[in-house]
């Protein structure tokens, strides 16, 4: 897996109507056979046994980042946070550290996640509140 021109992805995800963004991130639950000495370990939120795996996509949904073998049990956003690429996003390498400028705002390129995730300067998620009170 490699990134990838980050321009032709910032791109297409553009003509999608998301705008620099250099990647979607998601996670799924694995059903696997849980080994016997640990099996509440590897029992996720919806009561099955399961291994995560998650992965960050480009604008045409090839892989640009893998991250598996955490037991269902742990959180997508404590996964996320324990990973090479939350570090490289983090300090700004991933990118290397390439922005837009919209007006005089110099703006980082960001992923997309939901709502599991951290929300963070380099990561976009859904709004959860409520817009009418």
């Amino acid at each position: 897996m490699t990134l990838g021109n980050v321009c032709d992805t910032v791109d297409g995800f553009a003509h999608m109507g998301l705008f620099n963004c250099g990647g979607a991130k998601d996670g799924i639950h694995i059903p696997v056979l849980a080994p016997d000495h640990l099996a509440t370990e590897y029992v996720n939120r919806k009561g099955y046994f399961s291994m995560v795996l998650q992965a960050l996509v480009d604008h045409r949904g090839h892989f640009t980042d893998i991250n598996t073998g955490q037991s269902g049990k742990v959180h997508d956003a404590r996964i996320f946070q324990n990973t090479g690429l939350f570090r490289k996003l983090q300090t700004g390498t991933f990118f290397l550290d390439q922005k837009i400028t919209v007006g005089e705002v110099k703006m980082p390129i960001v992923i997309l996640g939901d709502t599991a995730y951290p929300l963070m300067p380099w990561l976009k998620k859904p709004y959860t509140g409520n817009l009418f009170h």
